[in-house]
């Protein structure tokens, strides 16, 4: 069996300060507001040498999944062997709480990591989880005891992802919001968190069926065959624009926007490359009307999007090549953002974007020298 480490995000991070400090819990992929922006005050401005203090450390199994943290819990999803396994430590000590697992049969066919991909979602008393099968999981967060649970590869009719399943939910208007990726019109559904009862199921060949935009010559028209995968590695976001609460969901053919309490279909944009192969992984990244997505298969690149004033429609208003995101999501900040371009690490570099033009303001190589071993330079 082998394990890896992780090291928990608990780094001695913070500057000296007079008394003592309640982190801020980060209960969901990318943190409490979903866009991996905290509001913690008085952290250091550089990495001392040698690097922040360790406080702690476990061996853990595999995955992508990020840690959960809400009060003095942290939620690991993780893979040992043939079983996934949701479990908890004390942030503090890492002394460990309770464990949920139940098997796994999946295996990665491009050979990469086996693991589940979802972050665990806290909310109140409750653990959500969505393993790499698609498992949806509800578990109780004080003892670990299965709430509820849905196999939604068998309830919605979903074809088999390039990477499994990796889209985490958000809780909205009372909703457990889910990229399913279903057949024929069920490639995002709502659950009641309490039940996981189905609530609504949205989005398929009435969205995507047609001429799709995606800004290539001679593109053909798509005729949907009801076995079209539709679910993507990116998350859905929620967002108020023009007053109106939107959900985002970047998915494999592109953008939709849902209406969080009925599913109804605000708008969609076609946006992805022309190869098979490849992925979308990027959240949408809002700002007022506009919003951002991009990709990295096949000089796919970015393009900012208007939201028409009545939230029924979409207006380009940049596209281009200056960012190419592949598996992070930017991080917006002051009207610039923050993200690495490139498809893999030997072609990868940092920039700085401006969010309204698409301008590269600043770019830095950060690309591994290849070949040249496991890890990279220093």
């Amino acid at each position: 069996m082998k394990l890896v480490a992780l090291v928990t995000t608990l780094w001695a991070m913070c500057s000296a300060i007079s008394g003592p400090s309640h982190a801020q819990d980060w209960p969901q992929f990318l943190g409490p507001t979903g866009d991996a922006i905290s509001t913690e005050t008085n952290l250091i401005n550089r990495i001392p040498d040698g690097g922040p203090k360790r406080l702690w450390s476990i061996p853990v199994g595999t995955g992508y999944s990020a840690p959960s943290v809400l009060g003095s819990r942290l939620v690991l999803h993780h893979r040992i062997g043939k079983e996934e396994i949701v479990q908890t430590f004390d942030v503090t000590t890492a002394k460990e709480g309770w464990r949920h697992a139940y098997p796994t049969a999946y295996e990665d066919p491009y050979g990469y990591n086996n693991g589940p991909r979802c972050t665990p979602l806290l909310n109140g008393d409750r653990c959500y989880t969505f393993g790499a099968e698609g498992r949806l999981l509800c578990l109780d967060l004080a003892t670990g005891r299965k709430l509820w649970e849905r196999e939604t590869a068998k309830d919605f009719t979903i074809p088999s992802a390039f990477f499994g399943v990796g889209s985490t939910p958000i809780l909205e208007a009372g909703r457990l919001i889910v990229m399913t990726g279903g057949q024929p019109n069920s490639g995002m559904a709502a659950f009641d968190p309490q039940t996981g009862a189905t609530i609504w199921e949205s989005v398929g060949q009435k969205n995507w069926e047609g001429v799709p935009m995606t800004g290539w010559p001679g593109e053909r028209t798509v005729s949907w065959q009801t076995w079209e995968k539709q679910a993507s590695y990116a998350s859905p976001v929620a967002a108020t624009i023009h007053g109106q609460r939107h959900v985002l969901c970047l998915m494999r053919q592109g953008l939709v926007s849902v209406n969080p309490t009925n599913g109804a279909v605000n708008f969609s944009f076609w946006f992805r490359s022309r190869a098979n192969d490849s992925v979308n992984a990027m959240n949408p990244v809002v700002m007022g009307p506009y919003i951002l997505i991009s990709a990295a298969y096949f000089k796919v690149g970015s393009v900012l999007l208007k939201v028409k004033p009545d939230g029924r429609g979409v207006e380009e208003v940049w596209r281009g090549t200056g960012l190419e995101v592949h598996w992070m999501t930017p991080v917006l900040k002051n009207g610039h953002v923050y993200a690495f371009s490139g498809r893999n690490e030997p072609d990868a570099s940092v920039r700085c974007v401006d969010f309204l033009s698409g301008a590269v303001k600043w770019s830095r190589d950060e690309a591994w020298r290849p070949h040249s071993s496991e890890q990279p330079p220093v």
